[in-house]
């Protein structure tokens, strides 16, 4: 960690950043449903996101550009079921207004999303993208192949010997039955 990093202050951990989105679009959804302001569901999204990203440790960079979506569908839907409850028909109220939450909240979604993505980017995305590249080719099973050599098992038939895993197509029994069973 640099000095830098040591000395900014508060940073949080990618579930830390998560949730603190998630609660300040929460709290923003249940003041425009209980005040009728279209954009406070959007602006506290956009800001919480804007904060996360800032805040956020650099090695959860990664986990973090790709939640806003998620998270800001997950909200609009509790805020919707919890707003459809009350009405004569639930479901269709949930339905209109899950699609109308949605379609309103579009460009706050890309603009979140999109800042997200650009403050991540100047804190060090592409090294996170690196590394997570390196520790996956790092990581790769090998994968077993055929003996090669003579072209086959030794039985003289020509065909490579794959071993098939213990019980993966039929059952193996070991031994020899006793006589009367």
């Amino acid at each position: 960690m640099s000095e830098l990093d040591r000395a900014s202050g508060i940073r949080l951990t990618v579930r830390g950043a998560l949730a603190f989105v998630l609660a300040s679009t929460l709290v923003g959804g249940v003041l425009q449903a209980l005040t009728g302001v279209a954009a406070l569901t959007g602006a506290t999204f956009v800001a919480g996101c804007v904060a996360a990203a800032s805040l956020v440790n650099r090695r959860d960079l990664l986990s973090l550009v790709v939640s806003p979506p998620l998270l800001f569908f997950v909200t609009t839907a509790f805020v919707e079921a919890i707003r459809s409850l009350f009405a004569s028909t639930p479901v269709q109220a949930f339905g209109l207004g899950m699609y109308t939450a949605l379609s309103q909240g579009a460009p706050w979604l890309f603009g979140g999303s999109f800042l997200v993505l650009v403050i991540a980017w100047r804190r060090g995305l592409t090294r996170c993208v690196r590394e997570l590249r390196e520790e996956l080719r790092a990581s790769k099973a090998s994968v077993p192949r055929p003996r090669s050599g003579d072209g086959g098992d030794g039985d003289g038939d020509g065909r490579a010997f794959a071993p098939e895993p213990e019980g993966y197509f039929e059952p193996r029994v070991y031994g020899t039955p006793r006589e009367g069973q």
